[in-house]
């Protein structure tokens, strides 16, 4: 009797402990899922402002060492991602190909002037710092304009502060929702153990010596659960990635790294903190709450 008693015990102590770390599991496959977008997104955005582009515009008369110099000096600058030099006979040559006719020809002499792009790191890709570099350029004996698109670098701006608030906001929503949703999956684990909790303090157990084997296990339960979301996030970054490959998501597996360190972080630090509570919770119940 009492072999069968034990035996079904331990199966519903397992089956307890499956529910919590499907439970975790799925809860932090969704964060995962959430975080990698929030990266993802930040990657992209990043990808498209390195895309825009400052172009100098060379003054006539102005010599080949003073153009090596500057295009040294741009080089170096800490916002600079690549320097391209444009003479104005390239200019003219490509401009003829887009307009399928030669211009130079029927003017009778080029108007393009020599030329420097500057592709700008993404951390520069602002208003303020742009207007600040071009402040810069201008004060150049050789430079005769600089140019770029100002309304989109402000459109641009605008909506990935915008999109970045709502991420943000999202994303703390999620992780707060995660954290209840765990917390209810340890509470009900715990529940199922409060006259054995009872039973040890009863005995002369300390607070600390009950609460600790509770805790070790429920970290365990989920760092299982971590695996398990960061098994599905890599099958859907495999899926992903075999069905829109432009996405890239294997392009950088620094950041996989951080957020499947985030996931098993997170799986540690919320069970830890659940389970420290709920235990603390039984512990000061009278012998007589147990049972409401």
């Amino acid at each position: 009797m009492d072999t069968s008693f034990e035996k079904y015990q331990k199966r519903r102590l397992r089956s307890s402990y499956f529910s919590v770390v499907i439970s975790i599991g799925l809860v932090l496959f969704l964060v995962g899922i959430l975080g990698l977008i929030v990266l993802k997104t930040n990657s992209i955005t990043e990808h498209f402002k390195e895309k825009v582009t400052i172009t100098i515009f060379l003054k006539d008369n102005a010599k080949s060492i003073d153009v090596e110099i500057l295009q040294a000096e741009l080089k170096r600058a800490e916002y600079t991602k690549a320097v391209t030099y444009i003479s104005k006979k390239d200019a003219a040559k490509k401009y003829t190909e887009e307009i399928g006719e030669d211009f130079v020809e029927f003017l009778g002499d080029n108007p393009l002037k020599d030329a420097v792009d500057i592709s700008l790191k993404s951390e520069f890709v602002t208003p303020e710092k742009m207007a600040e570099i071009e402040k810069n350029l201008l004060i150049r004996s050789i430079v005769a304009e600089v140019t770029y698109d100002k309304p989109l670098i402000e459109l641009l701006t605008k909506n990935i502060n915008r999109l970045s608030f709502w991420m943000l906001l999202f994303s703390g929503l999620f992780t707060l929702i995660a954290m209840v949703l765990i917390n209810g999956s340890i509470r009900l684990s715990i529940y199922s153990k409060r006259f054995t909790i009872k039973t040890m303090q009863m005995v002369g157990a300390t607070k600390g010596f009950i609460r600790v084997p509770f805790i070790l296990k429920s970290i365990q339960l989920g760092i299982l659960g971590a695996l398990v979301a960061i098994g599905g996030v890599i099958g859907f970054i495999l899926y992903i990635n075999k069905t829109i490959p432009e996405l890239e998501m294997l392009s950088n597996y620094k950041i996989l790294a951080l957020l499947f360190t985030v996931i098993i972080v997170l799986g540690i630090l919320i069970t830890w903190i659940s389970t420290f509570f709920a235990t603390q919770r039984f512990l000061n119940l009278r012998t007589d709450e147990l049972y409401y």
